[in-house]
């Protein structure tokens, strides 16, 4: 049982087979009375939608994101355009494995902030031959 209360984020790749035997798999551990971790799945049919989406400037960014941070000091940090970087924060945010919030900046308007939507996030690609 984890005491960390914190969610993992899954990324994985499989179809409606495969997302029928995980949920499942978790209806059983239930049955059972197991406590489930708070986990996020976020789930491709095919690797390569999900390398359109988790491109390597995206996964940067989810990296960089490792706390509430304002967009723009993400886009300085990564040495990016801010429109380039807000872009990416939306597309993750879609995806739900960012989350962001505005909040007031003193004498400056209000700046977006963008949070992590878990404390790990973890990568499983599934390539099969001849499919």
């Amino acid at each position: 049982m984890r005491t960390n209360k914190s969610p993992k984020a899954r990324i994985i790749t499989g179809g409606a087979k495969d997302f029928f035997v995980r949920s499942l798999s978790r209806a059983r551990r239930l049955d059972r009375g197991e406590e489930l971790a708070p986990e996020i799945v976020v789930s491709f049919d095919d690797p390569l939608h999900l390398t359109q989406i988790l491109t390597a400037q995206r996964i940067r960014l989810l990296r960089a994101a490792c706390r509430p941070t304002p967009v723009t000091a993400l886009a300085g940090y990564l040495r990016r355009n801010l429109r380039a970087v807000k872009h990416d924060v939306d597309i993750l945010e879609e995806f739900g494995l960012l989350r962001t919030r505005y909040e007031t900046n003193p004498a400056h308007g209000r700046r977006k902030i963008v949070e992590p939507r878990a404390a790990k996030y973890e990568l499983i690609a599934t390539i099969q031959a001849g499919h």
